[in-house]
């Protein structure tokens, strides 16, 4: 019986996955996340409780996270053999935050909801610690449904910790047999997918204006062959010269082959094209030696008007950490330029794209984190991101991406300009509603109507704060419950 319940554990994690982009099922994962409360029941020790986490997570982030080893496919005479140690470390170390969850909620509580808010606030912690890697969080099982739009409520982490509240609640209800409590969780969780339909904007204005989304669609394993520059490189010239012209042409991440210092020539060609219209692309650029990872405006004479370094880098991608350690047995990061990889920019910043309005860029990765959307000095008119999914497939990893991105339009209640190497390039509005979009691995250019701004909502104005909050109130509230009265069924014995 042990061993069969530590196999269910780590089915019910794969099981929990396919809520996650590019299965959706969120109703075939939502009671896979009731069932492992249930089933942790059994794990009246907290060592045992923590290997029923634990195997839930690897099978959760080993599924939902399987395109971690595309990146490692790019080159794989020089990197492939790193491809199945990046998999089974990437999922069995998150697992262990999961598996600390379990272990500190069994501690805290015989039942479960000590293990859920323990659970919750490892899921924010998850977006900070370490750089922060908030990918695959429990509440993104929602972000096909209408429970998405809470997140312009109570954000990512709030939509994380309710959603955990009511699995273990209706844990709690399945395994002391109380169907009242059990009817009134149900109720409270439709109730919440119809607040979501009436936080939904409806049908929006447009802006009047046009922005024009270039997707080249150049294979990684391509982009920087000397034989195939010219032809992507010419590929997007060709898209931003079509009539008639938008208001605003948009470059993907790293779109230009050359260092911003010595591009000149290239961005001439790029605004000749433009023919007045402001261009945003992706460049890198050295400094004294440092690399960035860099996001420019070419204004309507076609010079350089904005400068935006990417600030929150990819650890192990971007830049290595301990870069000398790793350095000894011939260990760079993926994507970098120089033997420590690229530079941070100073932060979040604003541009400025003229009758558009401001523009908050995020380069690929950035758009990850809602702490960041939520940092920019002042609101600007629209998020705009450029990213180089080539890196991750043509599968669950740029899917995956999106889903984000739409969750950060939702939760800002700004549209979301977004503009892929490979796919899947898109006009996001603020409900998270895709206007339209290019696919992956298709090369096109699409001219589509940008969205107005909608007026910002509690998320916006408190970040994480609120989630914080909550959590320290949900753990005041169950220790001072616990002194009173037990609120637990006898789980039985392990």
């Amino acid at each position: 019986m042990h061993v069969l319940r530590r196999l269910g554990a780590i089915c019910l994690g794969g099981v929990f996955a396919l809520g996650q982009a590019p299965f959706d099922l969120w109703w075939i994962a939502a009671p896979a996340l009731v069932a492992i409360l249930v089933l942790v029941l059994r794990d009246t020790r907290a060592g045992s409780a923590a290997w029923t986490g634990w195997l839930f997570g690897v099978g959760y982030f080993a599924l939902s996270m399987h395109w971690i080893v595309e990146p490692f496919a790019v080159d794989a005479a020089a990197t492939g053999w790193m491809a199945p140690f990046a998999l089974v470390g990437l999922a069995s170390g998150l697992a262990l935050l999961w598996a600390s969850a379990f272990w500190a909620g069994r501690r805290m509580s015989p039942g479960p909801f000590g293990i859920a808010l323990c659970w919750a606030a490892i899921e924010l912690a998850r977006a900070y610690i370490l750089t922060g890697f908030p990918w695959g969080l429990v509440g993104y099982v929602w972000a096909q449904t209408p429970v998405a739009q809470w997140h312009a409520i109570i954000g990512p982490h709030g939509v994380t910790l309710v959603t955990l509240l009511l699995a273990a609640s209706a844990a709690w209800a399945i395994s002391a047999r109380s169907f009242p409590v059990l009817f009134v969780t149900g109720l409270v969780s439709f109730n919440g997918f119809i607040g979501g339909m009436f936080l939904y904007p409806g049908s929006l204005d447009r802006t009047g204006f046009t922005v024009r989304l270039i997707q080249p669609n150049a294979p990684q394993h391509q982009k920087w062959d000397r034989d195939y520059i010219p032809l992507f490189f010419n590929r997007q010239v060709d898209f931003t010269a079509q009539l008639p012209k938008p208001d605003l042409i948009v470059w993907p991440e790293t779109a230009v082959p050359n260092l911003l210092e010595n591009a000149g020539p290239a961005l001439d060609v790029i605004a000749e094209a433009a023919a007045g219209t402001p261009v945003v692309l992706g460049i890198q650029r050295e400094e004294d030696g440092r690399y960035y990872n860099s996001l420019i405006t070419l204004d309507s004479a076609g010079q350089v008007s904005d400068l935006y370094d990417k600030h929150h880098l990819v650890p192990f991608g971007e830049y290595m950490p301990a870069a000398s350690f790793f350095a000894r047995f011939n260990i760079l990061g993926l994507a970098a330029r120089a033997e420590s990889g690229y530079s941070s920019g100073p932060g979040p910043a604003l541009i400025d794209l003229g009758p558009l309005g401001t523009a908050l860029p995020l380069i690929c990765y950035e758009a990850v984190f809602p702490q960041d959307v939520n940092g920019a000095p002042q609101r600007p008119a629209m998020l705009l991101q450029i990213t180089n999914d080539a890196w991750f497939g043509v599968n669950a990893g740029p899917q995956q991406h999106l889903t984000q991105a739409r969750l950060r339009a939702i939760e800002q209640r700004l549209p979301m300009v977004r503009v892929a190497n490979t796919g899947i390039s898109a006009m996001i509005d603020p409900a998270g509603t895709i206007v339209e979009a290019l696919p992956l691995g298709r090369a096109g250019f699409l001219d589509v109507p940008l969205p107005p701004p909608l007026k910002p909502l509690l998320y916006s104005r408190t970040g994480d704060w609120l989630a914080l909050c909550a959590l320290i109130v949900a753990f005041a509230t169950l220790f001072l419950w616990k002194r009173r009265k037990p609120i637990d069924p006898d789980p039985g014995a392990a």
